[in-house]
């Protein structure tokens, strides 16, 4: 069932959602050649801590990390670690913060010093690819109208839409219902209403949208070792759109 929240709920959720969205701000600055993604992961985790907040990811089902970040042709959960970043990697941060029993979650996907054009339109055309998607919400709308507007998207532009990872509800856990696929067809799939709290979150590939998860049983990667990008907004269904509660 999907819940509609409180206004109190909203307004723990909005401030879960700043957190998170301030903590992927604090990072920007650290996302260079020579940083370890163990060191990223410390640096969020001690600022989500700072906010009187926690990060959600740590230990959730055993996940390891306070974040999960992902290099290049990995799509997400990636385990934060040793890996020094590169010049021209792509790396997509995913970040969770719980706020007094609430989640945000937001993802966005950065260069690393200079990219390769064809990393470059990846970014550019995934982060455009969410904003499509969210065009698509209202109090009203289906779930499958979000999905129909990033695929459609996607193509157009010639990405592959990963269609094994879907977006989600979020409230005081970090995944509820409903499932928010990158795909589908409009006027299809549950009708989401004012007050619903949802995670939209492309992953779109530079090449096939073909995915597996490698030994470690978390990272993802692409199937044919291409690039991957991944940007992700928690957002709020009002009367008339939506609020971006993870805001940047």
């Amino acid at each position: 069932m999907i819940s509609v929240k409180s206004s109190r709920e909203i307004e723990l959720l909005r401030k879960a959602g700043e957190i998170t969205g301030a903590c992927h701000l604090y990072l920007i600055p650290f996302i260079k050649e020579g940083i370890t993604t163990k060191e990223l992961d410390q640096l969020a985790y001690d600022f989500i801590l700072s906010q009187d907040a926690t990060p959600s990811f740590l230990n959730y089902d055993g996940f390891p990390g306070s974040i999960c970040v992902s290099i290049n042709e990995e799509v997400v959960h990636g385990i934060p670690g040793n890996r020094k970043l590169r010049k021209g990697d792509i790396i997509s941060i995913d970040i969770g913060a719980c706020y007094k029993g609430y989640h945000g979650d937001s993802a966005w996907s950065y260069p690393v010093g200079e990219v390769s054009p064809k990393k470059a339109y990846l970014l550019e055309h995934t982060e455009k690819s969410l904003f499509e998607g969210l065009s698509a919400i209202h109090d009203g709308c289906h779930v499958g109208d979000i999905g129909a507007k990033v695929e459609a998207y996607a193509k157009k532009h010639q990405l592959g839409v990963v269609k094994e990872l879907v977006g989600h509800g979020v409230g005081s856990h970090l995944h509820e219902e409903p499932d928010v696929p990158n795909y589908g067809h409009e006027g299809m799939g549950p009708i989401l209403k004012e007050g619903m709290v949802i995670a939209v979150e492309p992953m779109l590939n530079l090449g096939s949208p073909n995915v597996y998860i490698l030994e470690d049983d978390w990272t993802i990667i692409t199937a044919d070792n291409k690039p991957s990008a991944h940007f992700e907004h928690t957002v709020l269904v009002t009367k008339d759109g939506y609020e971006i509660l993870t805001k940047r």
